[in-house]
């Protein structure tokens, strides 16, 4: 099985590196300063599961080089047309695309570019980033992969190759067959601890330590939940109750990545995430007055960061 990772990341650098680690054939694609640096010193890993350097091949958009049979994208929302087009040339009649992109709405555009039967559903469960000298450093010990058929036979030839391929993986890889469900349950998530982490400018700890900062995040998860119940998709006991869970943790020093990018003055994925949840519930009838607060704030910081830009 020949794997594409569209650019080397937190993430898409995390699971590839592990895939490669392991003896799958993978390639990433990336920029030519990245592809530089990658072919000068290797993918290096810095992890809590063990430190490692590998050597997977390495291209860039002149030198792509036929089809693939598993494509990844975990680029960021606002970066999707552009890995559209860097990734068309790789995918063949036989080719799946593997987003594990937060939030929902890049189905529409993957569906639309590839057709809805070469779009696989996925998601993934890790905190990574690219360290000062181009590593990837993660965060914590738990690294999940997560995917599955959107349509048709949960357990087809391709997810059960795929399935095969990565067992061997140092992270936790599941073929799904409620991958609408698990993706809703993380955006529902991830939508919850952006906004409110963003919005109060602090952990979950940090939050809930506050007289009402517990009262504030359950509001947020609870519009999350009526928005995804809304779309067929109501959150199971065992999400619900490890995300009031967290929410209530005074200890916890999670935070969610767009809060972290919002801090170095970065891109976020606001109208990705948080806008879109909005939008999915004001076409169903629900309202979302605590999430409505928290978008409002992200769009002052977008449009600020515009103005200096310009």
């Amino acid at each position: 099985m020949r794997m594409l990772f569209l650019g080397a990341g937190g993430t898409g650098g995390y699971f590839g590196g592990r895939a490669a680690q392991a003896g799958v054939d993978v390639t990433f694609l990336v920029r030519e300063a990245r592809a530089a640096m990658l072919r000068e010193q290797g993918l290096r890993l810095r992890s809590p599961r063990g430190d490692a350097t590998v050597r997977p091949r390495i291209v860039t958009a002149s030198d792509l080089g036929g089809h693939y049979d598993v494509i990844v994208l975990g680029c960021k929302a606002y970066d999707l047309a552009s890995a559209v087009t860097a990734i068309s040339p790789a995918v063949g009649p036989g080719s799946v695309v593997l987003p594990i992109m937060n939030g929902m709405a890049h189905y529409d555009v993957l569906d639309y570019s590839f057709g809805a039967h070469r779009v696989l559903g996925g998601l993934c469960q890790i905190n990574a980033t690219i360290g000062p000298e181009g590593e990837i450093v993660h965060m914590g010990a738990h690294a999940g992969f997560v995917f599955g058929e959107r349509a048709g036979d949960p357990r087809s030839e391709r997810c059960v190759a795929l399935e095969r391929a990565l067992a061997p993986a140092d992270f936790s890889s599941r073929l799904s067959e409620t991958i609408h469900q698990d993706c809703w349950e993380k955006f529902v998530f991830l939508c919850t601890l952006a906004a409110g982490t963003c919005l109060l400018r602090g952990t979950v700890g940090e939050i809930a330590s506050t007289a009402d900062g517990q009262a504030v995040m359950q509001a947020l998860l609870a519009e999350a939940q009526a928005v995804s119940a809304a779309a067929g998709y109501r959150a199971r006991p065992q999400a619900d109750a490890a995300a009031r869970k967290l929410f209530a943790d005074t200890d916890s020093p999670a935070t969610a990545s767009m809060f972290r990018d919002l801090r170095q003055g970065m891109r976020v994925e606001a109208d990705h995430i948080v806008g879109d949840m909005i939008a999915r519930g004001a076409a169903t009838g629900i309202a979302t007055p605590y999430l409505r607060v928290a978008y409002s704030h992200l769009q002052v910081y977008q449009n600020q960061r515009e103005r200096k830009a310009a």
